[in-house]
C-alpha cells in the first residue's frame, strides 16, 4: 500500500494528493490518501477555519498569518499517533507520499512509536521548499525528493495528471478568463478582476464566501466549493458549483477531477497567484498564468519560473501589450508543446512496485 499525506487547509496540497491517489488507483494500486487535520482535535481545526475567512478577507493578515505558522503537528495527540503507526504497520505501507512538510514529524514518531518505517517520499508541488517544508528543517537523506516544478534548473521534472481529456485547442476556448485567489480565495484577484471586466473581459470567478457574489454584471460568472466541506471529513474532490446569491447551489464532486478544472480548461487565461496546484491544473489545461501577487518566497519563485518557461505573464506586463489575445495565444502553445515531454509521477511510483 502507498499512504499519500495531505492537507486539508492548503487545496493546493490536497486535491494534487487526491489526484495522485486517483491516477494510481486507476493503475490498479492499493492507495489511501490520509489528511492531516484528520488527526487534530476538533477545537484546533475550528482555528484554522477562522484563519482561513481572516486570510481571504486581507491578504495583508495573510502574509503576516504565514510568517507566525505554527506547525500543527505538534497539536495531534499521543493517541492519533499511536493509531495511524498502528495501520501503517497492519496494511504493510510500503511508502508514504508528503504533501506537506507538517507531516515529516509525524511520519518520524509514527516509525519510532511502530519499529515500521516506510519508504518516503517529499513530494515538492512548489519550485522550491514551501513553508510548511522549510518549517520541518532539512530533509534527510534517506528521503527521496520529488519536485513537480524546479525554480533552480528552470524545469517541471515530474507531473501528476489532472484529466485524461486533451487540453483544448486555442479556436475552441470560450473566450472567458478564470480568476481566483487559490484555495483559500486569498490574494488581490477581486481588485484585478474589477479592472479586467471594465476592459470587456468576461470573467468566471471562483468565490469564498457569499460576501464575495454581485449580481449586477451579466459578464460574471460566479462558482464556489461546498462551504460546508470537509476534506478530513470526505474523501472526494471539493463539491463545485455555479452561484448567484438567488438560489440553493447544486454543488457536484468531480469523478475525474476537480470542478474547477473545466473552467481552467476552457478559459484564456488563469488570473491568480501563482500556487503549486494552480501552476499544476495550468500545465494540463495547457492554459496560461496570468501572475498576480505571490503568497510568499515560494510563489515568487513559481511565478518566475512560469514566465521564464513561456508559460505564465505577471498582470502588469499584460497591461502593457494592451491585454494583447495573441500574448496569451504564444503561452498556450508553449505548455501544449511542453506537456507530453512531462514525466507522470504517478506511472513513476507503479513502475517501481513491479
Amino acid at each position: 500500500m502507498i499512504s499519500v499525506l495531505t492537507s486539508g487547509v492548503a487545496l493546493g496540497v490536497h486535491v494534487p494528493g487526491l489526484l495522485l491517489a486517483q491516477r494510481m488507483r486507476e493503475r490498479g494500486a492499493n492507495v489511501e490518501v490520509v489528511v492531516l487535520e484528520g488527526l487534530l482535535p476538533e477545537s484546533k481545526r475550528s482555528t484554522t477555519a477562522k484563519m482561513k475567512f481572516a486570510f481571504h478577507r486581507d491578504f495583508r493578515v495573510a502574509l503576516t498569518g504565514q510568517r507566525l505558522a505554527v506547525d500543527p503537528a505538534a497539536a495531534v495527540p499521543d493517541t492519533a499517533l499511536h493509531e495511524l503507526a498502528h495501520q501503517w504497520r497492519e496494511r504493510r505501507v510500503q511508502r508514504v507520499v508528503v504533501l506537506s512538510g507538517f507531516w515529516l514529524p509525524i511520519v518520524e514518531r509514527c516509525a519510532q512509536l511502530s519499529g515500521y518505517r516506510p519508504e518516503v517520499d517529499v513530494c515538492h508541488l512548489d519550485s522550491v521548499p514551501s513553508p510548511s517544508f522549510r518549517a520541518a528543517g532539512p530533509i534527510p537523506p534517506e528521503v527521496r525528493q520529488i519536485w513537480l516544478a524546479d525554480w533552480t534548473h528552470t524545469t517541471v521534472p515530474l507531473t501528476i495528471p489532472v484529466s485524461s481529456r486533451p487540453p483544448l485547442c486555442w479556436a475552441d476556448r470560450d473566450g472567458r478568463l478564470l480568476v481566483h485567489g487559490g484555495g483559500w480565495g486569498m490574494g488581490t484577484y477581486r481588485q484585478h478582476a474589477n479592472a479586467l471586466r471594465n476592459e470587456g473581459f468576461e470573467l468566471d470567478i471562483i468565490a469564498y464566501e457569499s460576501n464575495d457574489l454581485s449580481t449586477d454584471d451579466d459578464g460574471i460568472r460566479y462558482f464556489m466549493i461546498d462551504p460546508s466541506w470537509h476534506p478530513w471529513l470526505d474523501s472526494g474532490y471539493p463539491p463545485f458549483a455555479r452561484v448567484d446569491g438567488l438560489r440553493e447551489p447544486d454543488y457536484v464532486q468531480g469523478s475525474d477531477c476537480h470542478g474547477s478544472f473545466e473552467l481552467a480548461r476552457s478559459a484564456l487565461a488563469m488570473v491568480s497567484k501563482p500556487g503549486g496546484g494552480t501552476m499544476l491544473d495550468s500545465l494540463w489545461s495547457a492554459t496560461p498564468l496570468v501572475l498576480l501577487e505571490p503568497f510568499g518566497e515560494h510563489e515568487a519563485r513559481n511565478a518566475e519560473l512560469w514566465e521564464q518557461l513561456g508559460f505564465g505573464i505577471g498582470i502588469k506586463k499584460w497591461q502593457d501589450t494592451g491585454y494583447a489575445n495573441d500574448v496569451l495565444e504564444q503561452l498556450h502553445d508553449a505548455l501544449m508543446r511542453a506537456k507530453p515531454g512531462i514525466p507522470d509521477y504517478a506511472r513513476k511510483l507503479m513502475e517501481e512496485r513491479f
